[in-house]
């Protein structure tokens, strides 16, 4: 189209008399109308087709090459402000839309009229002229031929399809909303974008969403993105009743309250000028329910105007309410989950879990302000005996009592952890950086546990150790300071029990790393850096070798080979022996298994057990699992354990080694000799082998008083039926004197030292197996 062409469709001056082309093209148009007549219906047959088509509410229209209009029926005329579709004879889109979307029209038909090709199914957003939502319709535009073909114009027909793309909208929107339901977005983030996702469906409503609380007495705010804020803040934690508002009042009926005019409703008596002040004259809440039909808190549409709501605002509320019911749900089952997770059923107090992810954020916080921080590890002496002596129900009543004590005791901003059994941690973050009173406050806790509680009719009384660690003087970790106050609170036990002991950093003591040094205890654990040597056991008779003992080495990236004495009293002290122990554990199990397969005789392999490996609830549990995982039968393991152990806590220690023998694994008692209690041990604990200590070993046969202890030890253990293996035997005079008092088993560098598990493949595989 030439310019001077283009500049006059623009100007959207009506031509007095339509060209000649124009004019046939509203004959062609006229006569198709007519003959079309003939296939109406019989029931509209003498209807003219023009009436009908003024009939439709879709938009159809005729225009020329030049874009004017040549016929439009009334539906299009109204849309456009017109009273008769007649006056858009001659006119073109640059008289009657903005120049933007006239523009875009003009060229769109322009290329339609100059390639003969139809578009179809265009989809075109129209915005309000009264910025209310826009209009969506779904325009085909055809070319109109004369009877040589060539394009005398096209034809337009374009439908509505608002409300279409609005269900859309609402059903995209759903989706969105359970996929942030489903991946725990945060309530208030859901509950806004539900608001948000019902007030784009409506006209001039605003929405609101207030929950209840679990007592089922106040409503707090939830999402209400665009009611005014003060407003918001006015209303939020309002006490619910028959007669408060609309929110209120549904909450307390549990029913839906629509509010025509919150001036005149006797609801709204008592806010009715809140309302006014900010414009809400209707207001319609629906309460929010559990699928077992209790209230969860309410949703609320407010209008500026006195109306009913709709039918559909009615379905987007039901919708909207089934939506928010399911997310409050959702958040309450995980934050229930969550409390269980990271609190004690018996106690409710927080428990390891949670101890974990707030104790390095506390100290976070203590180091930035230079505050120091307390950590209390509270152990009760001979608990146990209560729950043998009184039953497990009394020692739970024992506990809840003892932890409201300790509760009280503290401040709001300490905290009381419950680590499992008998043993509480206390943190305990000073006020200030000259915060006094710690100990006597600590005293002070002590003084309430000693109490007597009573239950039923008898009076329960307990005493405690309590182990104390400073940050940052004893360690700057969590791991750390926990570490230190254990192993403090161990000391409490050893000193008589019922003591606060602090604990005593000695970073230079001999032979112990400083703590500074624990990080690269425990990194060397998941780096490989330990392995295993292996000191066979000899029968003492025939010199075979009957058993190997595990010994666990570390070579050290900068040191080389370290000594077990440099790191075993930080592995203990650190609690980090228990992952040590299991590595132990595992590693000796599967080679043991592994020489079997290689077709070498069966060996009992001896694996020492730690003094806080046994105190470990689920040390069974993890020999169980070392056995399972290595495929090695019970009777091949044996676990060795000191005295001092298992005389910390008796009817425990017995409890723990049946366990241990109910798997089918042997027990030997370590350093047999060196302790107070050991006649009673044998006399007590269910052993199948003792272990002479070294020291008396060392002292034969030239020490007569050694001799007599070693024989009478050898005599006892032979009556008792009970193995005995001499630790640390060196020279011929005392194999000869062990073989004389007939003791059953030897170890020591007389036979071989510690080796590899390559070595000790080669010496099982020697003739005859024989050290000796």
């Amino acid at each position: 189209m030439n310019k001077p062409a283009l500049q006059h469709a623009r100007t959207g001056e009506r031509s007095r008399s339509l060209d000649i082309e124009t004019e046939r093209l509203l004959a062609a148009t006229q006569a198709l109308m007519a003959a079309n007549a003939h296939h109406v219906a019989d029931g509209i047959e003498q209807l003219r087709l023009k009436a009908i088509v003024h009939e439709l509410p879709d938009f159809l229209f005729v225009k020329d090459r030049e874009s004017r209009f040549v016929f439009a029926n009334s539906a299009t005329a109204k849309s456009l402000g017109l009273e008769r579709a007649s006056a858009l004879t001659g006119k073109t889109d640059f008289d009657l839309v903005p120049l933007e979307r006239a523009t875009k029209y003009y060229r769109i038909e322009q290329e339609i009229i100059a390639s003969g090709k139809p578009r179809l199914d265009m989809e075109d957003v129209i915005p309000s002229a009264s910025g209310g939502k826009p209009v969506y319709r779904l325009t085909s535009k055809l070319p109109l031929r004369n009877d040589r073909g060539e394009v005398i114009g096209l034809i337009c027909i374009s439908r509505d399809i608002t409300e279409r793309k609005r269900q859309e909208h609402l059903r995209r929107n759903q989706a969105e909303l359970l996929e942030m339901i489903a991946k725990s977005e945060p309530l208030e983030m859901i509950l806004e974008a539900l608001v948000l996702m019902v007030e784009d469906q409506m006209t001039d409503i605003k929405g609101s969403v207030l929950l209840l609380d679990p007592e089922g007495i106040h409503l707090s705010h939830g999402a209400a993105p665009n009611l005014p804020a003060t407003y918001s803040r006015l209303i939020d934690g309002i006490a619910i009743g028959p007669k408060v508002g609309s929110c209120g009042t549904a909450a307390w009926r549990g029913k839906p309250v629509f509010v025509y005019d919150t001036q005149t409703d006797p609801l709204w008596e008592d806010f009715s000028d809140l309302a006014a002040q900010y414009g809400l004259r209707s207001c319609w809440s629906t309460p929010i329910m559990t699928s077992q039909g209790n209230v969860l808190g309410t949703f609320a549409l407010y209008s500026g105007t006195v109306r009913e709501p709709t039918e559909r605002e009615l379905e987007l509320v039901a919708m909207a309410t089934h939506i928010a019911g399911i997310a409050i749900e959702r958040k309450r089952a995980e934050d229930r989950a969550y409390f269980m997770a990271h609190h004690d059923d018996l106690t409710g107090l927080p428990n390891r879990a949670f101890l974990k992810e707030n104790m390095a954020k506390i100290l976070f916080k203590a180091r930035r302000n230079g505050r120091k921080v307390t950590v209390a590890y509270v152990d009760l002496d001979n608990f146990k005996q209560v729950n043998d002596s009184r039953g497990h129900s009394a020692g739970d009543e024992l506990l809840k009592e003892l932890t409201a004590r300790m509760v009280d005791s503290l401040r709001a901003s300490d905290m009381v952890v419950r680590l499992g059994g008998d043993e509480f941690l206390l943190v305990i973050v000073h006020q200030s950086r000259h915060d006094t009173g710690i100990t006597r406050r600590l005293r002070e806790l002590q003084k309430a546990i000693t109490q007597p509680v009573v239950i039923g009719e008898i009076k329960i009384a307990v005493t405690s150790s309590i182990g104390v660690a400073a940050f940052p003087a004893d360690g700057e970790t969590p791991d750390e300071l926990i570490a230190c106050a254990d192993a403090a609170m161990y000391k409490a036990k050893e000193h008589g029990r019922n003591r606060l002991q602090y604990h005593i950093h000695r970073p230079d003591a001999a032979g112990v790393m400083p703590l500074s040094e624990q990080e690269e205890l425990r990194s060397a654990i998941g780096a490989k850096q330990f392995f295993l040597e292996y000191q066979p056991q000899v029968d003492v008779a025939s010199g075979r070798i009957v058993g190997l003992e595990a010994l666990v080495r570390w070579r050290h990236p900068r040191h080389g080979m370290m000594p077990p004495g440099q790191f075993i009293p930080l592995a203990e002290e650190s609690g980090l022996i228990i992952p040590l122990g299991l590595f132990v554990l595992n590693e000796a199990c599967r080679q043991a298994k592994e020489w079997q397969v290689m077709g070498l005789p069966p060996l009992t392999i001896a694996v020492n057990v730690s003094a806080r490996q046994f105190g470990d609830p689920a040390l069974a549990a993890h020999v169980t699992e070392a056995l399972e995982a290595s495929g090695l039968e019970p009777q091949w393991l044996e676990l060795e354990l000191t005295e001092s152990t298992l005389m910390h806590d008796v009817p425990r220690g017995l409890h723990v080694m049946q366990a241990l023998k109910a798997l089918g694994v042997r027990l030997s008692i370590d350093d047999f000799g060196t302790g107070y209690s050991s006649l009673a041990a044998l006399k007590t604990f269910p052993f199948d082998r003792l272990k002479m200590d070294r020291s008396f070993v060392e002292a034969l046969p030239r020490d007569e008083t050694t001799v007599a202890i070693a024989s009478a030890v050898i005599s006892l253990a032979r009556r008792l039926r009970l193995a005995v293996v001499a630790e640390g035997v060196e020279t011929d005079e005392q194999l000869e004197f062990l073989r004389q008092a007939q003791c059953h088993d030897a170890q020591g560098f007389y036979f071989s030292r510690p080796v590899g598990p390559g070595e000790i493949a080669k010496i099982l595989a020697r003739a005859g197996d024989r050290l000796a």
